[in-house]
């Protein structure tokens, strides 16, 4: 019998998709004029999406640390290929910037220094566990600063894993997150229109709307070949990095 909603690759697939679409823009006539907000403003769930199932398999991996290793591997990774086409396209005006991993990487190793690294240890004591949570919160604070999405996502997976177990409480979380988010973004402009032009592009608060994506998630993770674990890796730097050449062709 058909299981119902989404497994986890299955959601992943769908982000995957959904991502492209904010990403084209760079892609000179592509997107019609007007549409780019619009578009980035539909895509703000992707990051979240992402981030909630990477919480999921810091819930259930095996390793955490080794899942928090992998993530860095392929943050490092893209990094490298990032510079390396920024500076192959840069003259041209296109800079990659992109790195999803890095951000997922330190919300992993956040959540592990804060709740262990492995699910049936004990906290550790004095020195030791003051130490983890002090590195715990610089992670948090430098990732808000320097991660894409870290603003949104870090404190997203926080709350996600400490109201994993309370789905009221952790929706109240998120509504109340993404109220500060909007509070932060909103800026009253002459006109209607200029005003939602630009609340379109400031639209972080809008990664609420992952909500309804996270009640079609079944719990299941879905296909195990090697392929759909490393899909995403794969995907996600390539897409980026095609779209960056094809913008730099067009120019």
């Amino acid at each position: 019998m058909k299981e119902k909603g989404l497994t986890a690759f299955q959601l992943k697939l769908a982000m995957a998709l959904l991502m492209v679409f904010d990403h084209i823009s760079v892609i000179p006539g592509l997107v019609p004029a007007g549409w780019e907000g619009v578009l980035h403003a539909l895509t703000r769930c992707v990051g979240a999406a992402f981030a909630f199932l990477a919480v999921e398999g810091f819930l259930h991996t095996r390793s955490r640390l080794s899942y928090s290793l992998r993530l860095f591997f392929w943050a490092a990774l893209m990094q490298t290929g990032n510079y390396i086409l920024t500076l192959l396209f840069q003259e041209k005006g296109i800079y990659l910037t992109h790195n999803i991993f890095l951000t997922l990487a330190c919300g992993v190793l956040m959540l592990g220094l804060f709740f262990g690294f492995s699910e049936n240890s004990g906290a550790a004591k004095d020195r030791k566990r003051g130490l983890q949570l002090t590195a715990a919160v610089l992670i948090l604070l430098a990732g808000l600063l320097i991660c894409e999405g870290g603003m949104v996502l870090l404190p997203f997976m926080l709350l996600t894993y400490l109201f994993r177990n309370q789905l009221f409480f952790r929706n109240l979380a998120y509504i109340i997150w993404a109220g500060v988010l909007f509070a932060m973004s909103i800026q009253i402009y002459p006109t209607l229109q200029d005003t939602l032009s630009l609340l379109l592009y400031n639209s972080d608060w809008l990664f609420i709307t992952v909500l309804p994506l996270i009640y079609l998630y079944n719990g299941r993770r879905g296909s195990r070949s090697i392929w759909s674990k490393y899909f995403f890796y794969v995907f996600y730097p390539a897409h980026l990095w095609l779209i960056a050449w094809l913008a730099f062709w067009v120019k």
